[in-house]
């Protein structure tokens, strides 16, 4: 297989299709992530508009045309297959985590692609600011806080956000690259103490693992698995979605989205 982060995104997906179940972080690093999640067409108006209200957590990459598996940003990828792992929510309930969505992809099925922050990761690394998470191996922890989202329909939920803990002198730096990627999540929206966002312990997260941080500055980026958040509390009949950690890989460079 070879060094994952040197891999082409279409291999990548391959080898996903094929059922490799594992985080992507760091996998085809030039190349820009997505979250997934499909919902129902009448579901569909409702995802959309929260998309727009709460745009920096959730930036739409793509939507798709109504039960098609297929996006403008990987040709010839299927999205109800080319994913590590995915998750299938009725009622706001998980019932199911698939490495192969296709049994549950009615043909009703709306498609949103929402950008990630894995994104711009390799930029933060090539200005020399460590990524705990890549370094030691796990998949970035991501935290629901007490801030809510602006509802849309029947949906509504609470903010999500990754952490990364950055070195006191190059928060500036963080910042300064990350806002460079509006389309992937842009500056962090909260700097340092985790509890005024609710978050009681770091080394608890609600998605994906926790990492050290000793005497670094936590930095907490809107993360759009907050559409997860909204899937839950809102009870939403039916969802398919990736698995927090284990995103679409696309075929559009990174760079694509720094502004």
């Amino acid at each position: 297989m070879g060094d994952p982060a040197e891999l082409t995104a279409a291999r990548a997906r391959a080898l996903f299709r094929g059922g490799l179940d594992t985080a992507t972080i760091g996998w085809a690093s030039r190349h820009a992530q997505a979250n997934l999640i499909a919902v129902p067409r009448s579901a569909a108006y409702d995802l959309l508009l929260f998309a727009q209200r709460n745009q920096q957590a959730c930036p739409l990459l793509d939507v798709t045309d109504v039960g098609s598996p297929a996006t403008v940003l990987a040709e010839g990828a299927d999205l109800r297959t080319d994913l590590p792992a995915y998750l299938v929510w009725r009622d706001g309930e998980v019932v199911d985590r698939v490495t192969d969505a296709t049994p549950y992809w009615r043909e009703d099925m709306v498609g949103f692609l929402v950008g990630c922050s894995l994104t711009f990761e390799l930029a933060l690394m090539e200005a020399g600011v460590p990524i705990r998470h890549i370094e030691e191996g796990v998949t970035d922890p991501m935290y629901v806080t007490n801030r809510a989202t602006r509802p849309a329909g029947a949906l509504s939920g609470p903010l999500v956000v990754s952490m990364r803990p950055i070195p006191a002198h190059l928060v500036t730096t963080a910042v300064r690259i990350t806002d460079r990627f509006p389309d992937v999540h842009g500056a962090p929206v909260h700097i340092g103490d985790p509890e005024a966002l609710g978050v009681a312990d770091l080394g608890r997260p609600d998605f994906g693992d926790p990492v050290t941080v000793g005497d670094d500055v936590p930095a907490f980026w809107a993360c759009g698995v907050t559409t997860q958040a909204a899937v839950a509390a809102s009870r939403l009949e039916f969802a398919v979605t990736h698995v927090p950690g284990r995103m679409f890989v696309t075929d559009v460079p990174h760079s694509t989205y720094m502004r």
